[in-house]
């Protein structure tokens, strides 16, 4: 088993859970600040 391989894939892992973290925060950040203006 070629190690370079399986460290490719993690790298490949974790970023793919950065740029999913970072799309939900600031997803949750900009809901946040909508709601504040909302008069329901």
């Amino acid at each position: 088993m070629d190690y370079g391989w399986i460290t490719h894939a993690f790298l490949w892992l974790i970023g793919l859970m950065s740029v999913v973290a970072v799309i939900g925060t600031a997803g949750a950040l900009w809901s946040m600040g909508r709601s504040g203006y909302r008069k329901d």
